[in-house]
């Protein structure tokens, strides 16, 4: 699920990939720019510690919904979502990211007078190395806080993402048992949270080079590369550009499994998902317009976006 809202402050952009349900990125989505405006308000301009405290204040709120439907809706506490958000303000771009969401940058290398991409976000996924040393290092006790099951690396075997809004079966022993069902129940309690919900927040200065930004969910970026994925934004018409990205992406997952996208496009939506991910896209393209320099609001940006979606 995905937010795209241009106002006078700027341009916020969501991508919220859920697992396990949809509740969570819908709470996410009704939730996480209102509370990252409250803040942003409070503290009189945005900063990564303002996102920060949006995220979490969101997943309190996500949390304190699944106690109160845990008795009768037991299943909530093991739906969760990965959150990736953009900011465009003030000629800066606020990358947040908890999960395994991506944003890549366009941007023209005038020496070789080609659009080069450039990944401006990391993924909070148990594959990566440096997290799996990450939740290492954080649960020392634990050997088995990553495991190696049918040759994919997972979180108490359970996830493969380390940071999240929800899952709150993973955050909270109180929801480690029944009404839960038995495959989301950890064997051993636990006294610390094993995933987060905290953002990695990182901080872009825009420049007269960057062309676009693509944010997708991790079901694009198993099929297309950075340079793939800029290459056919560089290359085609916008309008309709985030569409023809997902078609991109499922004719690859269609290639994968040596069948025609077409037939790929006639199977079920409920048995499409042993075909591909869910796919989420916006493509945000950046017209730098630099004003007068006796203005101190510097450059002003025009900012166009376009979404497109595959849920299988």
């Amino acid at each position: 699920m995905s937010l795209h809202d241009s106002g006078p402050h700027g341009t916020y952009i969501g991508i919220y990939d859920g697992h396990g349900g949809p509740e969570t990125a819908r709470f996410v989505n009704d939730r996480l720019f209102s509370n990252i405006k409250k803040f942003t308000s409070e503290n009189h301009g945005m900063s990564g510690d303002v996102i920060n405290k949006g995220f979490l204040a969101t997943e309190e709120e996500f949390l304190t919904l699944v106690r109160k439907q845990w008795q009768t809706k037991a299943q909530i506490a093991s739906v969760g979502s990965c959150c990736l958000v953009g900011i465009i303000c003030s000629g800066l771009l606020y990358i947040a990211n908890a999960g395994d969401s991506r944003v890549v940058l366009g941007r023209l290398e005038k020496a070789f007078k080609e659009v080069k991409a450039v990944q401006l976000s990391y993924e909070h996924n148990a594959s990566v190395e440096s997290v799996r040393e990450e939740l290492r290092t954080l649960h020392p006790d634990d050997p088995q806080i990553v495991v190696l099951k049918h040759k994919v690396w997972r979180v108490k075997g359970l996830i493969q993402v380390s940071r999240s809004i929800g899952d709150a079966y993973l955050k909270m022993a109180e929801f480690n048992k029944e009404p839960l069902l038995p495959k989301f129940r950890l064997p051993e309690p636990f006294s610390k949270p094993i995933l987060k919900a905290e953002p990695t927040v990182s901080v872009h200065k825009i420049q007269p080079e960057d062309h676009f930004l693509i944010f997708a969910s991790d079901g694009l970026w198993e099929h297309l590369s950075n340079q793939e994925a800029v290459d056919i934004v560089n290359t085609c018409p916008r309008n309709g550009i985030a569409r023809r990205l997902v078609k991109a992406a499922l004719r690859e997952a269609a290639k994968k499994r040596e069948m025609r996208y077409s037939d790929l496009k006639k199977i079920d939506r409920g048995v499409r998902r042993h075909f591909h991910d869910d796919i989420t896209v916006i493509v945000v393209f950046l017209d730098l317009h630099l004003i007068s320099r006796s203005s101190s609001r510097g450059p002003l940006l025009s900012v166009k976006g376009f979404t497109g979606n595959a849920n299988p």
